[in-house]
């Protein structure tokens, strides 16, 4: 039997009957302070697209810049394409996402990775490849 999800001991269906204004009491002070201080014009333009999605009179992919929005429960279940710098990544929001913000959600760095010593390297590195000769 697969456990069920919870939030601060509310189960799913109770998080998505309540209003922004309950749900808010339940996340931690940094968040809460920030739905308070109200959201900026881009959030607000994502969330009416959000709730256009979930009535059914959004079709097309919801794409968003707006990294720093906070998901709330109302975005359960939809794939928002949330951009990373040069592309969009879509991104299935899931319950265990409550109380993140978006950017945490796709990475915007990649892996570094090194290959040989290139033109003006250090003397040390041509020391090496002079001794593999």
């Amino acid at each position: 039997m697969a456990k069920e999800f919870t939030y601060k001991g509310k189960t799913l269906a109770e998080i998505k009957k309540m209003q922004l204004s309950e749900f808010v009491n339940l996340l931690p002070s940094r968040l809460r302070r920030s739905i308070k201080r109200g959201f900026t014009d881009a959030q607000k333009k994502l969330l009416k697209k959000i709730k256009a999605a979930n009535e059914g009179k959004w079709k097309k992919p919801i794409r968003t810049h707006c990294r720093d929005l906070i998901v709330l429960p109302e975005m359960i279940g939809l794939i928002i394409n949330i951009h990373m710098g040069n592309a969009f990544v879509p991104v299935k929001i899931t319950e265990e996402m409550l109380g993140h913000y978006l950017g945490e959600l796709v990475i915007t760095r990649k892996k570094l990775q090194h290959s040989a010593p290139g033109v003006g390297a250090t003397r040390s590195s041509t020391a090496a490849a002079s001794k593999a000769k």
